[in-house]
């Protein structure tokens, strides 16, 4: 996969901007990287497309830029002359896509059922635009195109916010989600750069969906766990359930038979999907330790963090 999708995926937030003027293009830019969500598709749908595009690009470090409602391949090369990283279509359009595969320019072209996907799988795409997403069926209909199409990622968009954007983030076949609700028209129009940065920080929540999951003990041997379990077990009344590396006294307690990281034990979080949380961890300058990660069907089931959080080590846990 294209190095520039990847970091679409790992960012998993695609934020749909339109633009009156090219003078809101630097601050917006400069927000959406405060906030977290370093990733702006500047859609053709006004004249200062390309000029906006040109100034993210120049003056917003950190900020991946490309363009969105792209329909024609001279709309294609002005997006790539002012320094777009990659393109985005409404629709499937033979035209944009051999201009953008020819250029080794990323492309995320839009579909809506089956045969775009296997449009978009004839010609090696691994990554598309499934678009209007809501309205052409939402996640069952992702999910019934992820049994056919097994090797196609998708970027649903349209209709998305931050009520329903966890469940499509659950979904192993979705890379990213693309939405504008963070970056609404009218806090862009006054120049709510504050707000904005707000917004795409809650979006980030609402896309990981960071929860609780129990609390881990370490125990020095399988003796003192269970020791431990037998006393929950006779003075609360929870039921152990036995396991090959610990022993869980409620679905909130595990108690470990040798000691893993954490000097205290380790608190468990689970997320909607491991390896995107892992990127933004890498982001955040919190590395994660890969010894500890553990997969299930080719996606990361769970891993430890390199963080410490008063003697509690950080293990994230799918959702």
């Amino acid at each position: 996969m294209h190095e520039i999708m990847k970091r679409i995926g790992e960012v998993g937030i695609v934020p749909v901007i339109k633009l009156e003027s090219a003078d809101k293009a630097v601050p917006l830019g400069k927000a959406l990287v405060a906030g977290g969500v370093p990733v702006a598709e500047v859609t053709f749908r006004t004249a200062c497309a390309p000029e906006s595009i040109a100034a993210m690009a120049a003056r917003v470090p950190g900020l991946l830029v490309g363009a969105g409602t792209v329909t024609t391949a001279a709309q294609a090369k002005a997006a790539l002359d002012a320094g777009a990283r990659f393109v985005v279509c409404p629709a499937w359009d033979d035209a944009v896509v051999d201009f953008c595969l020819e250029r080794g320019l990323p492309v995320l072209p839009g579909v809506s059922g089956p045969d775009g996907v296997a449009r978009g799988a004839a010609r090696g795409l691994e990554v598309l635009k499934f678009f209007p997403a809501e309205a052409a069926g939402g996640v069952p209909m992702l999910d019934a195109l992820a049994g056919p199409f097994g090797n196609v990622r998708f970027v649903p968009t349209g209709g998305i916010d931050a009520a329903n954007v966890g469940a499509y983030a659950r979904r192993p076949q979705v890379h990213a989600i693309g939405g504008s609700w963070m970056v609404k028209a009218d806090m862009v129009e006054s120049g709510d750069w504050a707000g904005i940065e707000r917004l795409c920080r809650e979006a980030v929540l609402a896309l990981h969906g960071f929860a609780f999951a129990h609390m881990g003990a370490n125990g020095a041997e399988e003796a003192e766990a269970r020791k431990a379990s037998e006393l929950f077990s006779s003075l609360f009344g929870f039921a152990a359930k036995e396991g090959n590396a610990s022993i869980f006294a409620s679905e909130s307690i595990e108690l470990a038979k040798k000691p893993y990281p954490g000097a205290k034990g380790h608190i468990g979080i689970r997320c909607n999907d491991v390896e995107r949380a892992v990127a933004r961890f890498r982001d955040l300058g919190i590395d994660a330790l890969p010894d500890t990660a553990k997969s299930e069907k080719g996606k990361l089931k769970a891993i430890y963090l390199k963080l410490d959080i008063m003697g509690f080590a950080i293990h994230l846990l799918r959702a």
